[in-house]
């Protein structure tokens, strides 16, 4: 980590990131190893993170980050040569300049960014089950409700899917039961209320096409720099479930598409988690073991993630020990916890026998951080005690104006603007309800009635309502069975037996058009 070099800048193998006794140098052949940010509120965490995406760009390698503050924003729009950043700089031998990042912005809300998109199948149902906190019955019905669908061949994009096949087998609960186990209808019926919870939370927005693709983050600009993507998160927040699943997803995504990269000599992708604690609260152990999966293996793909947080105890000791690459702000010791945080802190780093680590944990001024980046085949360095650099780019927010003229240049731009709802498994129950889809096997003269009664009641099916066509049809259903089905039927029932044509044009009839008559 510690270098001689009078030069302090960026070189093609290192992110120059500040300087104590000896320079801080983060090596990007081994900036997919992980990282850790930490610190307390107010001590620097951000700038920090601002210094590293920066250099991550220069370096031609694009950046995602969650912008919980709107703080990380600046890095779009030239920064200013105040007094006390030229006075960093010189003390550091730099030679500032100040500079901009190409930068996309992306909104879950669609709002202050390009909307982010995922399809329900893509979440699946063990990051769905997360995001409504579902308990391991309920997330079992669900499990239920995806296999059905695959098998009924129903794609399941938006929410209005998820609603559709989760009705589907609450319908059909005591058939699925015999075959995957208990189905029940309250059991259902909880999932449909956490789903309502999750809608008015955002979540409705997040759900269908045009999803996102991946490939979208991994660009570079005209002057070969790495792309810096921002999720702006403030409102997303406000959901803390929503936001920590979500980027989980976006990570899964991640490993599962992207190619093995063994060790390139930089990353293809580096991704900064803040607030990483709220990934860990509370998840069940099934998710923490995706969660361990994914950030042990997700190196060998070329991505380096960076948790950021208040505290290394906020993150579990497998997850903790897969992060290589250490920033420590200050973090203080007013109760016997924090003291207890401090002490653990101090133990993550490889010990300097010229500091008392976690004396001086508490002793850091805002900008300054303890360091220990990995070098030579892997191994971290001594921890060092340093001044973080100044960003080149903007501190702090930029203008709504600024946002909204970066965006109209966005090399995205129109993409996922617009909401594209496909036929899916909604559509395709409708019209199955309806009699407009033909069941396999099916097209006799019973399909055929259906189809027409379908295209009269049909719309109405569709909207859920409850139409006057219907309530005439619940009341006339007998006297059209008797007079003209039975009639129908009955000569073929003359081939059987005259007094079966009746029985059987009755039967035949109600069950065929039952199902649609009584909704």
């Amino acid at each position: 980590m510690a270098t001689s070099d009078t030069k302090m800048a960026d070189t093609i193998e290192q992110i120059f990131i500040g300087k104590g006794e000896a320079a801080a140098w983060l090596t990007l052949a081994l900036a997919n190893r992980h990282g850790l940010v930490t610190g307390a509120t107010g001590t620097g965490k951000t700038v920090s993170l601002q210094v590293m995406a920066e250099g991550f760009a220069r370096a031609g390698v694009p950046v995602f980050a969650a912008d919980i503050k709107g703080d990380l924003s600046g890095i779009s729009e030239a920064g200013e040569a105040k007094d006390f950043i030229l006075k960093r700089a010189s003390e550091m031998g730099l030679s500032f300049q100040t500079d901009r990042f190409s930068t996309i912005f992306w909104d879950v809300f669609g709002e202050q960014g390009h909307p982010v998109r995922a399809t329900v199948s893509e979440m699946g149902p063990l990051l769905l089950s997360r995001m409504m906190d579902l308990n391991d019955v309920q997330e079992g019905v669900l499990n239920i409700a995806f296999k059905v669908a695959d098998e009924q061949g129903l794609l399941l994009l938006d929410m209005k899917d998820l609603r559709a096949i989760l009705s589907f087998i609450a319908e059909h609960a005591n058939e699925l039961t015999t075959q995957y186990g208990n189905v029940s209808k309250q059991t259902v019926g909880t999932i449909q209320r956490q789903l309502l919870v999750l809608e008015n939370q955002g979540g409705a927005k997040f759900f269908g096409e045009p999803a996102l693709a991946l490939k979208d983050f991994m660009r570079t600009d005209s002057d070969g720099r790495g792309m810096v993507n921002i999720l702006v998160a403030d409102r997303l927040m406000q959901s803390p479930q929503l936001y920590a699943t979500f980027l989980l997803w976006m990570l899964s995504e991640l490993f599962e598409e992207l190619p093995e990269a063994g060790d390139p000599p930089k990353p293809k992708l580096v991704f900064f988690f803040d607030e990483a604690h709220l990934l860990f609260n509370d998840a069940p152990k099934a998710l923490m073991d995706k969660i361990e999966q994914v950030v042990r293996l997700i190196r060998s793909k070329g991505v380096g993630v960076y948790f950021v947080t208040q505290n290394p105890i906020d993150v579990p000791d497998k997850v903790l020990a897969q992060l290589g690459n250490r920033v420590q702000h200050a973090l203080r010791a007013f109760t016997p916890r924090d003291q207890k945080a401090v002490a653990a802190a101090a133990e993550t780093f490889r010990p300097n026998p010229k500091l008392d680590t976690a004396q001086v944990i508490m002793e850091l001024g805002k900008g300054e951080a303890l360091v220990s980046f990995l070098e030579g085949n892997g191994t971290p360095a001594m921890v060092e005690r340093i001044m973080i650099r100044p960003p080149t780019a903007r501190i702090g927010p930029i203008t709504p104006e600024e946002r909204k003229a970066i965006m109209d240049n966005s090399p995205v731009k129109g993409k996922y603007d617009t909401t594209i709802d496909s036929e899916s498994a909604y559509e395709v129950l409708q019209k199955r309800v309806a009699g407009n889809a033909a069941a396999p096997g099916g097209g006799g003269i019973l399909d055929r009635i259906g189809a027409i009664v379908g295209t009269i009641f049909g719309t109405n099916v569709r909207r859920g309502k409850l139409s006057t066509g219907q309530v005439i049809a619940r009341n006339v259903t007998r006297s059209v069975t008797n007079q003209v089905v039975g009639g129908v039927v009955a000569g073929l029932g003359k081939k059987v037996g005259g007094s079966i044509g009746g029985s059987v044009g009755r039967s035949l009839v109600r069950g065929a058009l039952g199902g649609l008559l009584r909704r």
